[in-house]
């Protein structure tokens, strides 16, 4: 069965737990749709772990579109997400509803994610009224890492905790289909969740999210320059990669591959013809 926004709002509504990866190609995007992954999220998280970047901000909206489009090649049942990058949606309202057309139309997302509270409300509203599905991001938005000073937990204080739990009523009253919470603190991403109709899906918030959202290198030890604390990884990948990519080189140097079976034949008196 396909994922929608619909059945993802079903999902909450029978208490059942979502699940987000991200990907960036058609190859990874088939596997995580094999899996049966609820959602893909088309991260501008490519920036440092597919472009070399240090952080997302240098991400462009051809980069999204190019790598949303590989991603909706190799998702049949999964829904696709796609960020909108730095600077595609901050300037004015028009230009966020335009870019987002752009990810809907040239990259085949079926919905797109920004970043901000309330005061991007009349954007994810102008948005969801051209018919594009809003996922919100609030807490920690990378985006804003200058203005956080850094990569740090949101929410901690009585204050920041109010204007996190006023953000997320003012997204969905704006039309987000749901949102994501990143690096907030557990109980308060429980209450967010308890209070909100549409899915929240986490990152660093807890088990009492509707979802969970991890980077796929992250989760399967691909990415060595970082590992934050909420990452889990799930299988050391990375390794097991580096393991087969030493073996190759190996064989090569042996001459062990290519072996027989790996290579094509032809006659002996074809051969012999050339000389």
């Amino acid at each position: 069965m396909k994922n929608t926004v619909v059945t993802i709002r079903q999902a909450k509504e029978r208490g059942e737990k979502l699940t987000m990866l991200t990907a960036y190609d058609y190859s990874m995007a088939k596997l995580v749709d094999e899996a049966g992954i609820n959602m893909i999220l088309v991260g501008d998280s490519l920036g440092m772990v597919m472009l070399g970047y240090e952080d997302t901000l240098s991400v462009t909206m051809e980069d999204m579109i190019h790598h949303t489009r590989a991603v909706a090649r190799g998702a049949d049942h999964t829904l696709v997400v796609a960020d909108m990058p730095f600077m595609s949606y901050q300037t004015s309202v028009y230009d966020a509803v335009c870019n987002a057309g752009r990810l809907m139309k040239e990259g085949r997302a079926q919905a797109v994610k920004l970043e901000g509270g309330s005061e991007f409300a009349e954007h994810i509203r102008a948005i969801t009224n051209a018919s594009i599905p809003v996922v919100a991001h609030l807490g920690l938005t990378p985006q804003s890492l200058n203005a956080f000073g850094g990569f740090k937990v949101q929410g901690k204080s009585e204050q920041a905790a109010r204007k996190l739990l006023a953000d997320a009523k003012a997204v969905e009253e704006a039309g987000a289909v749901a949102v994501v919470l990143e690096c907030v603190p557990a109980k308060l991403a429980e209450l967010i969740t308890k209070q909100l109709q549409i899915p929240t899906i986490g990152i660093g918030a807890g088990a009492g999210c509707d979802g969970q959202v991890l980077v796929f290198q992250d989760m399967l030890a691909m990415f060595g320059d970082f590992k934050p604390k909420f990452v889990k990884q799930f299988a050391q990948v990375g390794d097991m990669m580096k393991e087969a990519f030493a073996k190759y080189i190996e064989e090569v140097k042996s001459g062990a591959f290519p072996a027989p079976e790996h290579t094509f034949k032809i006659e002996d008196d074809v051969i012999e013809k050339l000389y």
